[in-house]
Protein backbone atom coordinates (compact mmCIF):
# COMPACT_ATOMS: atom_id res chain seq x y z
CA UNK A 1 0.00 0.00 0.00
CA UNK A 2 1.45 3.34 -1.04
CA UNK A 3 0.85 6.54 0.97
CA UNK A 4 0.29 9.64 -1.07
CA UNK A 5 1.32 12.99 0.36
CA UNK A 6 -0.72 15.95 -0.89
CA UNK A 7 1.63 18.53 0.56
CA UNK A 8 4.59 19.12 2.70
CA UNK A 9 4.40 20.18 6.31
CA UNK A 10 5.11 23.76 5.24
CA UNK A 11 2.13 23.69 2.84
CA UNK A 12 -0.17 22.35 5.55
CA UNK A 13 1.06 24.93 8.05
CA UNK A 14 0.56 27.72 5.51
CA UNK A 15 -3.02 26.56 4.89
CA UNK A 16 -3.78 26.34 8.62
CA UNK A 17 -2.37 29.80 9.31
CA UNK A 18 -4.17 31.27 6.30
CA UNK A 19 -7.59 29.92 7.22
CA UNK A 20 -7.25 29.46 10.98
CA UNK A 21 -8.13 26.51 13.18
CA UNK A 22 -10.28 26.52 16.31
CA UNK A 23 -9.83 23.86 18.95
CA UNK A 24 -12.38 23.86 21.78
CA UNK A 25 -12.88 21.63 24.76
CA UNK A 26 -14.22 21.53 28.29
CA UNK A 27 -12.95 19.65 31.30
CA UNK A 28 -15.49 19.26 34.07
CA UNK A 29 -14.91 17.58 37.42
CA UNK A 30 -17.95 16.62 39.49
CA UNK A 31 -18.18 14.86 42.83
CA UNK A 32 -21.58 13.51 43.88
CA UNK A 33 -23.34 15.74 41.34
CA UNK A 34 -21.52 18.83 42.69
CA UNK A 35 -19.47 20.68 40.14
CA UNK A 36 -16.01 21.20 41.60
CA UNK A 37 -14.08 22.51 38.65
CA UNK A 38 -14.71 23.49 35.06
CA UNK A 39 -11.91 24.41 32.69
CA UNK A 40 -12.83 25.80 29.29
CA UNK A 41 -10.14 25.67 26.66
CA UNK A 42 -10.43 27.62 23.42
CA UNK A 43 -7.46 27.70 21.10
CA UNK A 44 -7.38 29.69 17.87
CA UNK A 45 -4.37 29.04 15.66
CA UNK A 46 -3.95 31.47 12.79
CA UNK A 47 -1.64 34.03 11.28
CA UNK A 48 -1.71 37.57 12.62
CA UNK A 49 -3.55 38.78 9.51
CA UNK A 50 -6.20 36.06 9.80
CA UNK A 51 -6.64 36.80 13.52
CA UNK A 52 -7.11 40.51 12.78
CA UNK A 53 -9.73 39.67 10.16
CA UNK A 54 -11.52 37.66 12.87
CA UNK A 55 -11.40 40.69 15.17
CA UNK A 56 -8.71 39.34 17.47
CA UNK A 57 -5.88 41.75 18.33
CA UNK A 58 -5.43 41.53 22.10
CA UNK A 59 -1.65 41.27 21.82
CA UNK A 60 -1.54 44.86 20.53
CA UNK A 61 -3.16 46.30 23.67
CA UNK A 62 -1.63 44.07 26.34
CA UNK A 63 1.27 45.95 28.02
CA UNK A 64 2.98 42.64 28.82
CA UNK A 65 3.17 41.79 25.10
CA UNK A 66 3.37 45.16 23.37
CA UNK A 67 5.93 47.87 24.06
CA UNK A 68 3.61 50.36 22.32
CA UNK A 69 0.75 49.45 24.68
CA UNK A 70 3.09 49.80 27.67
CA UNK A 71 4.20 53.25 26.47
CA UNK A 72 0.58 54.29 25.87
CA UNK A 73 -0.35 53.16 29.39
CA UNK A 74 2.52 55.15 30.89
CA UNK A 75 1.59 58.22 28.82
CA UNK A 76 -2.01 58.02 30.05
CA UNK A 77 -0.91 57.64 33.66
CA UNK A 78 1.52 60.54 33.25
CA UNK A 79 -1.22 62.72 31.71
CA UNK A 80 -3.62 61.88 34.55
CA UNK A 81 -1.03 62.62 37.24
CA UNK A 82 -0.09 65.93 35.62
CA UNK A 83 -3.74 66.93 35.55
CA UNK A 84 -4.11 66.06 39.24
CA UNK A 85 -0.95 67.99 40.11
CA UNK A 86 -2.17 71.01 38.14
CA UNK A 87 -5.29 71.05 40.33
CA UNK A 88 -3.17 71.25 43.47
CA UNK A 89 -2.25 74.79 44.41
CA UNK A 90 0.46 75.74 46.90
CA UNK A 91 -0.96 77.03 50.16
CA UNK A 92 -4.16 74.97 50.07
CA UNK A 93 -3.09 73.50 53.40
CA UNK A 94 -5.05 70.50 54.62
CA UNK A 95 -6.99 70.10 51.37
CA UNK A 96 -3.74 69.65 49.43
CA UNK A 97 -2.51 67.08 51.97
CA UNK A 98 -5.81 65.19 51.68
CA UNK A 99 -5.54 65.09 47.89
CA UNK A 100 -1.94 63.90 48.03
CA UNK A 101 -2.93 61.14 50.46
CA UNK A 102 -5.78 60.03 48.17
CA UNK A 103 -3.38 59.99 45.20
CA UNK A 104 -0.94 57.80 47.15
CA UNK A 105 -3.74 55.40 48.14
CA UNK A 106 -4.90 54.88 44.52
CA UNK A 107 -1.47 53.77 43.36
Amino acid sequence: MERRSDGSLADILERVLDKGVVIAGDIKIDLLDIELLTIRVRLFIASVDTARKAGIDWWETDPALSSRAARDGLREENRRLRAELAELKPGDGDETQDRLERMRETR
